[in-house]
């Protein structure tokens, strides 16, 4: 989404990838311990302020790894990049667009096992299934009380921010990025939808309960191989700078179904998702990056785009990039994480 002001099936190609330096700056540094969980091994701005073929390349709001390898990205100003898995440079740009036409606030992404793309639009919200060539091939129910005000009670701007696919293909999850009108502030609720058997569609399943720290929300989320969620959790300060955390949480260890408690108020009966945080990424040493605003780490922008790339030993290669939102002040910049979990 477009920054406020408030305290998202590896292969093999992409897995080598994580330790190659992409075109453009790109560092590395011996350790890169942000905690015990998590180190970062380099960034790359290698793709900030470009073009490709006439696009402005940046606005990035969710990566999926594609099936050929490369990394699939889309922006929220409605194109679907595709990028080379090793340097990061486009080889490709689809526009995407609703059934009208109009352009999408497309916010998250998932490359389906046959090979379509489901994009979560955070205007009404949305789920779309497009084809390789950007047609809508289907439009997933979503919620009532999940669209955006009158027709619901979810804010502008801060619906289905994270989408993503549990590894089993059965469940796809998304996430709002802040609470529902009359839910308790802090308190987003993550809908999933179960796949018909043997099919391409998909209908309303168990909704959860996520808490986030004061003042921030829920800019993606990214299901693990062993089908648990890393989640970000984002927010702003103007003169401050970004507050960006990285969590893993469960919504299978005990979480209630709340997709018929009309509203969240804290009432007792309700377990929200239990997460474990595993990084502040202000604590990531550096690496000599440098920020165009204050930042309590230059590092940091306004990241909200995240894929698991790859796994070695014992180790998951987790891709971050930032959203520019096509801001001099802003930079799209891609990082480079090894997460134990």
């Amino acid at each position: 989404m477009r920054q406020r002001a408030v305290l998202a099936t590896a292969t093999a190609t992409l897995a080598a990838a994580t330790c190659l330096s992409a075109a453009g700056p790109a560092n590395a540094h011996p350790e890169g311990a942000c905690s015990p969980a998590v180190a970062i091994e380099r960034f790359s701005d290698a793709l900030d302020k470009t073009t490709y073929e006439g696009t402005f390349v940046g606005n990035l709001s969710a990566l999926a790894v594609d099936r050929d390898g490369a990394l699939a990205a889309v922006s929220d100003r409605s194109v679907l990049f595709s990028l080379d898995g090793r340097t990061l440079q486009p080889r490709g740009a689809l526009p995407l667009a609703d059934e009208s036409g109009a352009a999408l606030d497309s916010e998250g992404l998932v490359v389906d096992r046959d090979g379509t793309y489901l994009v979560s639009s955070e205007t009404e919200p949305s789920v779309r299934r497009h084809s390789r060539d950007g047609r809508i091939l289907d439009r997933l129910p979503v919620p009532d009380a999940l669209r955006v005000a009158p027709a619901g009670r979810a804010p502008v701007n801060g619906t289905f921010e994270g989408l993503t696919m549990t590894r089993d293909g059965r469940t796809l999850v998304a996430a709002m990025e802040y609470a529902l009108s009359g839910d308790e502030t802090g308190t987003v609720r993550v809908q999933t939808w179960r796949r018909t058997h043997g099919g391409d569609r998909f209908v309303p399943a168990a909704q959860y309960a996520y808490r986030t720290d004061p003042g921030l929300g829920v800019p993606e989320i990214t299901a693990t191989p062993d089908g648990r969620l890393l989640v970000l959790e984002r927010g702003f300060t103007a003169g401050v700078g970004n507050t960006v955390r990285l969590y893993l949480a469960d919504p299978r260890r005990g979480a209630t179904d709340v997709s018929g408690i009309e509203r969240l108020t804290g009432q007792g009966g309700v377990r929200p998702v239990r997460k474990t945080l595993l990084a502040d990424l202000a604590d990531c040493p550096d690496l000599g990056a440098t920020a165009k605003q204050p930042q309590p780490n230059p590092l940091l922008d306004n990241i909200e785009a995240m894929a698991v790339t790859g796994r070695s030993h014992g180790r998951l290669h987790v891709l971050l990039a930032s959203d520019d939102n096509q801001n001099a002040v802003q930079t799209t910049r891609f990082y480079f994480l090894r997460v134990r979990l």
